[in-house]
């Protein structure tokens, strides 16, 4: 195959929904070409919030029966999808949702069946993204840096605001990535206490002020002084950032305006240590912590004109996650690598994705 038609799927744990995209690759010489060809976001219900979140605490059995409901759930909304935009694909690649992501104790769980999503749709099916890597003693993460490497070339340095901020670039002549903090993940969690589902635009944090004790004890947390290849789980999240949120008395608006504080400063900090010395160096910014302008502003004012901070259009900021894990679809079936050891530091480059049905051609 020379063209790919893949749907792209991506679950982030900001919970903002599954994000559906349908991609289009073409390799020309030695460069891909890439379009979304169409894309949406379905949002999940405080339902499937809520169970996403209680899975930590579940039974083996409960887990493995979100698994497959994930699956079927996904499969059907892939249906959909396909129905309505009357669009084809070859197949589908989907990183699932994130329940568990322990890689110094061997194991990271996406759900979200790929067997049960090629049941539903008949379509072959790449999953299961990261396993391979953590087995090989990775981080199983980040892997968009390998789409960041030969998609978005054109950028110094590629930054999502998901979740959890992620950035990637190129370090020593190698392809390096990591987790830098936590962003939306924390920034809706807060939103929430005030009734909303998240802080539109950063009205809520721009209305706030800055608690010097608070970012102090935030910038202080041992994981930012860790070396890369270094990941965050909801888990560190849990045990590590709400505790303290909660042991300072503070409004929503002000643990908000010196949370994005936080995340600005240690996005500076990685800019700043990075080793790239090019004037007119380049910050591609996407994810759902994008549109947050107020956190858009407190980057730029801490960049200090190091970088120029870049968010491209809606699609891209919505969708690149997507479409990155369609691209690692393409990958998989070319048997081609998709995750650097220089990025998630496991003994070799590698291959991952379980593939489910049987590819056409």
């Amino acid at each position: 195959m020379k063209k790919y038609k893949v749907i792209g799927i991506m679950s982030g744990t900001s919970l903002d929904g599954l994000d559906i995209a349908l991609c289009e690759f073409e390799k020309k010489k030695s460069q891909w070409a890439f379009k979304i060809k169409s894309a949406a976001t379905l949002e999940y219900t405080l339902e499937r919030k809520k169970t996403f979140n209680d899975l930590m605490k579940s039974s083996g059995e409960e887990l493995m029966h979100a698994d497959f409901e994930f699956g079927k759930f996904i499969g059907k909304e892939v249906n959909q999808f396909i129905k309505k935009n009357k669009v084809k694909a070859d197949f589908i690649s989907s990183h699932g949702h994130t329940i568990f992501h322990q890689p110094q104790r061997g194991f990271t769980c996406q759900i979200g069946s790929g067997s049960a999503i090629h049941a539903t749709t008949g379509l072959p099916v790449v999953s299961d993204l990261r396993s391979v890597d953590v087995a090989l003693g990775g981080q199983g993460a980040p892997l968009v840096p390998i789409g960041d490497k030969l998609l978005f070339s054109e950028y110094e340095f590629c930054l999502n605001l998901g979740g959890i901020s992620n950035i990637s670039f190129d370090y020593k002549g190698k392809r390096i990535a990591f987790d830098i903090s936590p962003v939306n993940i924390v920034l809706n969690a807060l939103a929430q206490k005030t009734g909303k589902e998240y802080d539109k635009d950063g009205a809520l944090a721009r209305s706030g002020k800055i608690s010097e004790g608070l970012l102090s004890s935030l910038n202080k947390l041992d994981y930012y002084g860790k070396k890369f290849p270094k990941s965050i789980g909801k888990e560190w999240v849990d045990e590590n950032v709400f505790p303290l949120l909660d042991l300072f008395d503070l409004s929503v608006q002000d643990k908000l305006c010196t949370f994005c504080e936080h995340i600005a400063i240690q996005i500076q900090e990685v800019i700043k240590k990075s080793g790239v010395k090019k004037k007119s160096a380049r910050l591609l910014v996407t994810g759902g912590g994008a549109f947050n302008q107020f956190l858009i502003e407190r980057i730029n004012h801490h960049s200090k004109n190091k970088v120029k901070v870049i968010v491209p259009d809606k699609n891209t900021v919505m969708f690149k996650e997507a479409l990155i894990f369609a691209f690692l679809g393409v990958l998989r079936i070319r048997n081609e690598n998709s995750a650097l050891k220089s990025v998630t530091g496991s003994s070799r480059d590698n291959i991952g994705g379980a593939l489910y049905g049987k590819l056409p051609g």
